[in-house]
């Protein structure tokens, strides 16, 4: 299941959860059906992920990265088949779940907007790697996990909790969490470009290590004046700046991602993970101080 990657996936709505908590009530049954469907997405993107890579030879003896379950032998196709369809279903339940809670009715274009919503994020979590297209076989995995693990993550969970728009500035935060995940993305495909090359196109594959690095400090960065911008526009407390205090580790990513290749890229993925977590724990925080 890649427990590991879980605080990325909660990361942003942990984010839009705290954000919007600031101006508006939830109760805990919301907020709880809210983490249990993001977890539950996450781990169908990871078992699908994990089936699709298996079944096109992507997780072979040469990749740089962890050696998982199915190229082990630990289990076979038809357990992740049926893993795929249990947390499918997990994740519709708890969805529909979160929505009832959320609204009181399934009714409204509000509820039908999420539950669609939803929708989309399963075949998103499916589809990266299942099927006979997959779209992260065709260099389309960054827009997806920006949207996703951005746009979606961030404003979806404060649109749970807010059931409106009321600032834009939402989308702010929501890009700088997009940006750090297609970080963690981007360093993946970097460490696997040489296992990646004769089965998918990546944009490290694309554009080269040298440029990946530079797209990487760019994403970085972008992410960062997001985030700035956001807390200018809507200063309230010098605690609002609390999330610099992450500063630091991500300095030290980039001096990972630009000082090693191949598999020695491993300890820039859980620092890059931890510290979006950390970051958007910390940001929120410092808005309900």
């Amino acid at each position: 299941m890649r427990l590991r990657t879980l605080p990325l996936s909660l990361a942003g709505v942990v984010l839009g959860l705290m954000l919007a908590l600031r101006h508006h009530d939830a109760t805990s049954w919301t907020i709880l059906w809210l983490l249990l469907t993001t977890v539950c997405l996450q781990i169908l993107s990871n078992l699908s992920n994990e089936l699709g890579d298996f079944l096109r030879g992507t997780d072979g003896s040469q990749r740089e990265g962890p050696q998982y379950s199915l190229a082990q032998g630990a289990l076979d196709t038809k357990d992740f088949r049926r893993l795929i369809a249990l947390f499918a279903g997990l994740c519709c339940l708890f969805g529909t779940a979160m929505v009832w809670s959320s609204f009181g009715t399934l009714i409204g274009w509000q509820p039908v907007l999420l539950l669609l919503l939803g929708a989309a994020a399963i075949w998103a979590a499916m589809h990266y790697t299942l099927g006979k297209n997959p779209y992260g076989y065709r260099g389309l995995g960054d827009i997806s996990v920006f949207i996703f693990f951005g746009i979606v993550s961030v404003a979806g969970a404060y649109f749970v909790i807010s059931h409106t728009f009321d600032t834009l500035l939402v989308l702010l935060p929501a890009a700088a969490i997009g940006c750090f995940s297609v970080g963690v993305l981007n360093v993946n495909n970097i460490r696997d470009m040489e296992s990646d090359a004769n089965h998918r196109i990546t944009i490290p594959l694309k554009i080269g290590s040298r440029k990946a690095k530079i797209y990487q400090t760019a994403l970085i960065v972008t992410a960062w004046l997001c985030m700035l911008l956001f807390t200018l526009a809507d200063f309230t407390s010098g605690w609002n700046l609390l999330y610099c205090a992450t500063l630091p580790l991500y300095a030290l990513h980039l001096r990972i991602v630009w000082s090693r290749d191949g598999k020695s890229l491993d300890p820039a993925l859980p620092l890059l993970v931890i510290s979006t977590f950390v970051f958007a724990i910390l940001a929120g925080t410092g808005y309900l101080i």
